[in-house]
């Protein structure tokens, strides 16, 4: 194998396909990453390790085609720290020449033929908007759980019905929901996936910013158990959670008593620095009243903290504590000037969505249902 790639786009390439590489591989070869070229002038890199498998093409001047399999971090290393030249890549007997400029390395050929087979290439069940996507698995994935007690719980829910999509998570202390407009090349398009939070966000971290992605769902994702990602030239699978997700629709109060807007920053800056005293896992709380939310933390000998901050608030007055990370957490994803605060009592779950102008309509296209801690008698 012998072909030359420019600095930045080899470095980019083995550094997004390197990603997903396993810190503590079962078996070294899954620490390697796959290298492809073609004489027609392509590149093709690809890593795998059972869960997750990630691979791009990218142009290159080919003089032999060949396949060889080298440790993918170390081949991320080194490209990143090469001078901006172009890299000339060759096989030398059982190793793998790495030249740019003066700079040479000699990497050792790992066995390619003990690599195992990467999932076919997903074929799109549609497409949806890279930012929008980014940001809408941004605002569910923080629900999700981050523990291992109940693995289904550490996955978004996806849901497809025609052109809408519906993302949503949950760690049993609160529930994010986010829907959204996608475009499917079947429009009685029906699936529900559960696809791993952490993967699912960093897949949409990385593809995001390339204006569209290809979604693959079912036997279109190239093998059972898959969900596909498409976006230029970088393709991902990921393995599904298996079970059945507990049905937390019903948490959605259909009412509200009370609801209070109020502007996301300033209430996310007083709750930080409210928190503060708030020793861990103690909840902070909140008083809404006419014209003003006053945020409080710490009681007797301890620390204590106030502020207030200005709110609208219609229906009658309501305290309510909750734990402050989670309420952070709920505000940081809202993503909208003003947020709104729905709420039936104070030992009920309250819903957070977002609105643009203070006296607006709320966008429920988002909601964060929250719920509170009881108070210490």
């Amino acid at each position: 194998m012998k072909f030359r790639v420019e600095r930045d786009v080899l470095a980019e390439a083995v550094t997004w396909v390197a990603r997903g590489l396993p810190a503590r591989p079962p078996v070294p070869v899954l620490a390697g990453i796959l290298l492809q070229a073609d004489e027609d002038g392509t590149l093709t890199l690809s890593a795998f390790d059972y869960e997750v498998s990630a691979r791009i093409t990218v142009a290159a001047d080919v003089a032999e085609s060949g396949t060889v399999l080298v440790l993918g971090r170390l081949l991320a290393d080194i490209s990143r720290n090469l001078p901006a030249r172009p890299i000339d890549v060759s096989t030398e007997g059982s190793k793998v020449q790495v030249t740019c400029g003066s700079s040479r390395f000699s990497l050792l050929m790992m066995p390619a033929d003990d690599y195992p087979t990467l999932p076919t290439s997903p074929e799109a069940s549609g497409s949806v908007d890279g930012h929008l996507f980014t940001q809408a698995v941004a605002q569910v994935s923080v629900a999700a759980d981050r523990g291992d007690t109940l693995p289904i719980l550490t996955g978004v829910r996806v849901e497809i019905e025609g052109d809408t999509m519906t993302l949503l998570a949950t760690d049993r202390y609160r529930l994010a929901m986010r829907e959204l407009h996608w475009n499917p090349t079947s429009t009685d398009a029906s699936h529900v996936v559960l696809i791993p939070a952490r993967t699912l966000s960093d897949t949409a971290r990385s593809l995001g910013a390339s204006g569209s992605i290809d979604v693959a769902l079912g036997t279109a994702a190239g093998g059972d158990g898959l969900v596909g990602f498409e976006a230029g030239q970088r393709r991902s699978t990921t393995r599904l959670l298996d079970g059945e997700y507990p049905k937390v629709s019903s948490i959605f109060p259909t009412t509200s008593e009370t609801e209070a807007v109020v502007s996301t920053a300033e209430l996310v800056e007083a709750v930080k620095r409210v928190a503060l005293v708030a020793e861990r896992n103690t909840p902070i709380r909140l008083r809404f009243s006419d014209g003003q939310v006053t945020i409080e933390a710490g009681a007797g000998d301890d620390a204590q903290a106030s502020e207030a901050v200005e709110s609208r608030l219609t229906g009658p007055e309501i305290e309510i504590a909750f734990n402050p990370t989670y309420l952070l957490d709920g505000l940081g994803a809202v993503g909208t000037p003003f947020s709104r605060i729905s709420f039936t009592q104070s030992s009920r779950p309250a819903v957070l969505s977002g609105q643009a102008e203070e006296d607006g309509d709320a966008d429920t296209s988002y909601r964060y249902v929250l719920m509170p801690v009881r108070f210490a008698s």
